[in-house]
């Protein structure tokens, strides 16, 4: 994360993300495909690492090869194919909803995944204090389905709304979010305006 300052000098925290250049590798057609939809495309990767038939996709479009590809589905698209898409299709002020993988905690106990308070401190506990406690009861002799238990915390599909743009970077494609977005540095992420 960073900071700007605005018109009357309080600080603003935010997070800077790069925003393209992105490129429109398909525009899908109710006549033939049978929905509406733009794919976008953002970053580079080698020959080596593209197959036959995403390199005949992407020389249909005119880009380069593309490392990842999203597919939104737009009404009435009047994007065409191999146009760049820069930082600049956003303005200062856009509420936007930011979407990306969270970060990974690895596996985690209950109190720390689901937030469970834990046994006693003291009064003759033992080993119990971060212990998830009773996980079902005589009858039926089984742990119910969906019990919160220790496991793999993060690393999840997560959005975050109502942020707000404060500052574009048109020529470097940089956007300033006020506030924090979803992942760690270097997450792939989705940024969809909210008007």
């Amino acid at each position: 994360m960073s900071q700007i300052f605005d018109e009357q000098g309080n600080v603003v925290p935010v997070t800077l993300v790069e925003a393209g250049p992105c490129f429109v590798a398909q525009v899908k057609t109710q006549e033939k495909d049978g929905y509406e939809s733009v794919q976008i495309g953002f970053g580079e990767k080698k020959d080596k690492h593209t197959n036959k038939p995403q390199m005949n996709h992407f020389k249909k479009a005119n880009v380069k090869n593309l490392r990842y590809l999203k597919e939104f589905k737009i009404e009435k698209p009047e994007m065409v194919m191999g146009a760049e898409l820069k930082a600049d299709i956003f303005a200062v002020g856009d509420n936007v909803k930011v979407s990306g993988l969270s970060k990974g905690k690895g596996f985690q106990g209950v109190v720390k995944r689901h937030g469970f308070r834990g046994g006693p401190k003291s009064h003759g506990q033992k080993h119990s204090l971060r212990a998830p406690g009773s996980i079902g009861a005589t009858f039926p002799e089984r742990v119910p389905k969906g019990r919160r238990m220790a496991g793999r915390m993060g690393y999840e599909r997560v959005t975050q709304e109502g942020l707000k743009i404060v500052a574009i970077d048109a020529e470097n494609n940089i956007i300033a979010i006020k506030g924090a977005v979803p992942g760690r540095r270097g997450t792939l992420l989705e940024i969809i305006s909210e008007e």
